[in-house]
């Protein structure tokens, strides 16, 4: 039953990313359209995750998220052909 249950919550967490996903996608294209660039777009979302998880969850969880996002750069998860949306 625990793994049928594992399941599940792996299903809403994965629903849950796509649905962010999508909005943060439309953020972006509005953000474009309204002359922004990529840069000061991108710096002003990563300013906002990581203000919310510092109050969210402290600064050992802000860092360990930026330490899984480097390693992700550097793994190439970014490129267009590895994207998942």
């Amino acid at each position: 039953m625990e793994h049928a249950v594992n399941d599940i919550d792996a299903l809403v967490r994965e629903e849950k990313r796509l649905t962010a996903v999508e909005s943060h996608s439309e953020a972006w294209a509005e953000g474009l359209s309204a002359g922004i660039e990529p840069e000061i777009i991108a710096e002003a979302a990563l300013e906002t995750a990581f203000g919310e998880m510092l109050r969210a969850n402290g600064e050992t969880s802000a860092l360990a998220l930026l330490d899984r996002m480097r390693e992700k750069v550097i793994a190439g998860a970014f490129e267009p052909e590895r994207l998942r949306h």
